[in-house]
């Protein structure tokens, strides 16, 4: 498979072979392709020699659809090259020519890229204008969640501006529009978007009930970032309900995620240091108030921050877990039951640093505690499907023979 500099090489190479007063519209074509994969290579500054050749080419031989095209795209150049006002310019431009071509598609997009350019430049008036505009056009194409997108966008605006009961009343329909339009991740960021609204407006219920809706459409192992930022809202959301021990956790869980962005990690440890110290029972604290039936999704977050966590961070929770159960008699079954199902989930890597420090926890126990504990793992894994009880407690035995340890996992 070519690598991004052999295809630029490539294009480079056409280009010595379309001299323009020879091959005009190959040659801008060319220059087309080669500053869009300049910006697809992160090389904005790069991609603008070459789009503003293509965009006056194309001009030159009246291709008036090719030139809008390259258009917008220099206006996508100027933006990531930080030239918001050229970018504006740029996609003005593009919207105009669209319009006057019959391209409502094509013209909702550049509509769209405006409207975000002008938000960069705080022009909100400009901006609502530009995004109503694109949603428009989107809705009546027949493109539900490129429509949706503008209208996240909108009430992201309303939001920024102080205005939440506005921004509710966007942000609301944009949820269920990019549900209906199949784009999850869009839904997603429209309920993360919604639950600011409702939590600057003092509604801390509904605000939790889009935190979750939003924290659902972005798994930690598909969209981390996201899930490490709707969590720290959510833990905002927590702590102005009042429930300290959820806040924590879900705190913890943000800054759990390498991926998460500076202003998320910041939010999070801010919260963290304004609540009492997390004593490390928080899970069975949350666990101690849901259904059974609850359990694996609550258990399954706290297991992936401890596969990814630091050693130590490992240790400890692996050590509260084993303490956690050995209080809870009447439930350890179906909460080892729960443990051992989310093991199973993990990556083989992760899967052996958990199973470690667990072994680790109860080999620091008493005799009796230690005992107690792998009986009832051992009964839990019983539960499964005999390759996976095998794999249980092979893998227990095993850590547990490196850990001098005795091999009573099965």
């Amino acid at each position: 498979m070519a690598t991004m500099e052999d295809q630029l090489a490539g294009l480079r190479a056409r280009l010595a072979r379309y001299p323009a007063d020879r091959y005009p519209v190959q040659r801008a074509t060319c220059q087309f392709h080669l500053g869009t994969l300049l910006l697809q290579a992160n090389r904005a500054s790069e991609a603008l020699s070459p789009l503003a050749t293509a965009e006056s080419g194309f001009a030159a031989c009246g291709m008036a659809l090719e030139r809008a095209k390259a258009t917008n795209m220099r206006g996508v150049a100027f933006r990531t090259a930080g030239d918001a006002r050229r970018a504006s310019e740029s996609f003005e431009r593009a919207v105009q020519d669209f319009h006057a071509l019959d391209r409502p598609v094509e013209q909702a997009a550049a509509a769209f890229n405006l409207g975000l350019v002008c938000a960069d430049r705080r022009d909100v008036a400009a901006a609502r204008t530009a995004l109503a505009l694109a949603e428009e056009l989107f809705a009546a194409s027949g493109l539900t969640a490129q429509a949706a997108a503008a209208q996240r966008e909108q009430g992201s605006l309303l939001l920024q501006t102080g205005d939440a009961d506005a921004a509710i009343q966007v942000l609301a329909p944009a949820v269920e529009m990019a549900s209906r339009g199949g784009d999850i991740p869009g839904a997603g960021a429209a309920a993360n978007a919604l639950g600011l609204a409702h939590l600057a407006r003092g509604d801390v219920a509904a605000a939790l009930e889009a935190f979750h809706r939003a924290l659902s459409a972005h798994p930690r192992s598909v969209r981390p970032a996201e899930y490490a930022m709707v969590k720290s809202n959510l833990a905002l959301a927590h702590e102005r309900s009042g429930d300290t021990v959820r806040a924590l956790l879900a705190a913890q869980q943000a800054l759990g995620v390498s991926g998460a962005e500076r202003p998320v990690r910041t939010q999070a440890q801010e919260l963290l240091n304004r609540l009492p110290e997390a004593s490390g029972a928080e899970l069975f604290d949350v666990l101690d108030q849901e259904p059974p039936q609850l359990w694996q999704a609550l258990v399954r977050e706290e297991v992936l921050r401890w596969a990814d966590g630091l050693v130590a961070l490992r240790r400890d929770a692996a050590a509260a877990w084993v303490a956690g159960q050995l209080r809870r008699e009447d439930r350890a079954y179906d909460l080892a039951e729960t443990l051992l199902s989310t093991l199973l989930e993990l990556p083989p890597p992760a899967y052996h640093r958990v199973v470690a420090a667990l072994v680790e926890a109860v080999g620091r126990r008493s005799a009796e505690e230690a005992d107690r504990f792998r009986a009832v793992v051992r009964s839990a894994m019983a539960r499964f499907p005999i390759p996976q009880w095998q794999r249980l407690a092979t893998t227990f035995d095993q850590v547990a023979l490196e850990y001098g340890q005795p091999t009573a996992w099965k």
